[in-house]
């Protein structure tokens, strides 16, 4: 039987995203399927399944009826990606024939350099792309990146080196602004790597623990510094300080840019004041709730427009990146239970707001806090309407 699974991973590699890999996977499987049908079957949430079905049809994947409902159905394999495997091949030898004389310049120079050997030497901005995908590719365990915009716009363009690398098992992580999330540029970056969000302003690529490459945004210019025992600790430890604290970017992977944005900023100010606000709303108010609400109205974030599948799906992704845990919704029961892996209530102030949101729509809320030392804890929200 055919891996469905692997088959989505594989198609990711061809540029589609986990949603369009799912939904043509799904087509290939069952046939001509309705826009609903597909959803259920691919395990697509409803609300995503049209933006993914024009994708396909425009990336000529598949064909979409004009009637109602809507049909789909899939462009034949063999039609859809014959002129992207010649691509691929193409830019494969393209590749292999560039980092092959690259080597050979690599060997004569160090030959003619002899015991002279320099620690460093600088690259002009017109060879620093080269180089990079030169050093990406020849990486044998580690590759740790601290990128601003600039530098994440550049490694956009190593994506058939990246794939290469983590066919090759070798660990890839990378530190880039909230800005980047969702970019264009961060939509090029394949699975497998681990992305992060701080607010970094340099440019320097870590490989193997002991290569350094430097890059200056202003100019293009770079420098590689190897061998270099000290400084490749000492950036070593500054990634590590900074990967502890920054913010996840997976569960935000298939949203848009402007969502993903004020998921991000909706973290960043209760992480910074949520919890001093709420310990004092709890002594001077008798709403502290709807007092977190106001705390997030008050730096932009507006909640009170959306519907509360917007509202837990956004909560939803909040919990996955900042203590492991998720938000699940009971229509029949009316309960929402918030669930984390982390214990000392991590989920809390996140409660809190949702519970905010759901009074200011008009439910009354009643909280039922738990806690398991060994599973993390459990919130359980009670709603009825008033």
């Amino acid at each position: 039987m055919v891996n469905e699974h692997a088959l989505t991973v594989s198609l990711e590699e061809f540029g589609l995203s986990k949603y369009e890999s799912q939904a043509y996977v799904t087509l290939i499987a069952k046939g001509t399927l309705a826009a609903s049908e597909l959803a259920y079957y691919s395990e697509i949430p409803r609300t995503k399944i049209y933006p993914t079905l024009l994708k396909l049809q425009s990336k000529k994947l598949a064909i979409i009826s004009k009637s109602k409902p809507i049909m789909c159905t899939a462009i034949a394999p063999e039609d859809a990606f014959d002129g992207i495997i010649h691509e691929q091949i193409n830019k494969v030898n393209a590749m292999n024939s560039l980092v092959s004389n690259l080597k050979k310049a690599s060997e004569e120079s160090r030959k003619s350099r002899g015991s002279e050997e320099k620690r460093y030497f600088h690259i002009s901005a017109n060879n620093v792309l080269g180089q990079l995908q030169t050093m990406i590719d020849g990486s044998k365990s580690s590759i740790k990146i601290m990128t601003d915009q600039w530098g994440f716009g550049l490694l956009a363009e190593c994506k058939e080196q990246i794939l290469s690398v983590l066919r090759r098992d070798i660990d890839i992580k990378i530190l880039t602004p909230p800005g980047q999330i969702c970019s264009e540029a961060y939509r090029k970056i394949p699975d497998g790597v681990e992305i992060k969000a701080s607010e970094i302003t340099q440019n320097c690529f870590i490989f193997d623990e002991t290569e350094l490459l430097m890059i200056n945004s202003n100019n293009g210019k770079g420098a590689i510094l190897s061998s270099t025992e000290i400084l490749g600790i000492n950036q070593e430890k500054i990634f590590s300080n900074i990967w502890k604290s920054a913010i996840k970017t997976k569960a935000l992977a298939d949203m848009t840019k402007s969502e993903a944005q004020e998921i991000y900023k909706i973290i960043k100010i209760i992480n910074e004041t949520g919890l001093s606000f709420i310990l004092n709303s709890t002594m001077i108010s008798k709403k502290p709730e709807q007092d977190m609400f106001k705390l997030l109205e008050k730096n932009g974030i507006s909640l009170k427009s959306k519907s509360l599948d917007d509202i837990i799906e956004i909560m939803d992704a909040v919990l996955q990146i900042t203590c492991s845990g998720h938000v699940n919704f009971e229509a029949n029961s009316k309960n929402i239970t918030i669930e984390s892996k982390l214990n000392s209530g991590h989920s809390l102030p996140w409660a809190s707001v949702l519970e905010g949101c759901l009074q200011k729509q008009g439910y009354k809320t009643r909280t039922i806090y738990q806690n398991n030392s060994h599973k993390g804890e459990k919130v359980l929200i009670k709603i009825t309407k008033n």
